[in-house]
């Protein structure tokens, strides 16, 4: 027989599992897009302010902008999770090998971590999906 308070902490780990994993997980996608958009739209918009001029148009700096600012409004709303992710980490991968490896191996010198956890943060949510707060969960309901 297993001790009340064990029995307890059973269920509480199970509810996280069940009911609070597919929710943290939206939150993920959620702060992690808005986060990711913002370097979009300082790269199009000129939204913060940037001390670099914006790109040129349809050159590689500006594509990546494009991605980032509908890539993030569209994992922000949870639209077409998974193939966004998906371009989006692989995004991320090219960044990292082409704008930052070249200038050091380690990424805290070449400034290159945010790139390695977008990608990874990125992977991670084209296999896990959207979470609980995604249109693609609604949209699969209907």
């Amino acid at each position: 027989m297993i001790p009340n308070h064990l029995e307890n902490c059973r269920m509480k780990t199970t509810q996280l599992e069940s009911v609070w994993a597919p929710r943290l997980l939206s939150v993920l996608r959620i702060v992690a897009a808005l986060i990711f958009m913002a370097h979009g739209t300082q790269k199009l918009l000129g939204f913060p302010a940037s001390p670099n001029p914006a790109p040129a148009a349809f050159s590689l700096p500006w594509i990546a902008g494009v991605l980032e600012l509908f890539g993030g409004a569209l994992l922000i709303v949870g639209l077409f999770t998974r193939p966004v992710a998906f371009v989006l980490s692989g995004l991320m991968a090219a960044a990292y090998w082409i704008a930052h490896a070249p200038r050091s191996f380690y990424p805290v010198l070449n400034g290159g971590d945010a790139a390695i956890l977008y990608c990874f943060v990125f992977l991670y949510i084209v296999a896990a999906g959207g979470g609980a707060w995604s249109l693609d969960r609604l949209l699969r309901r209907s």
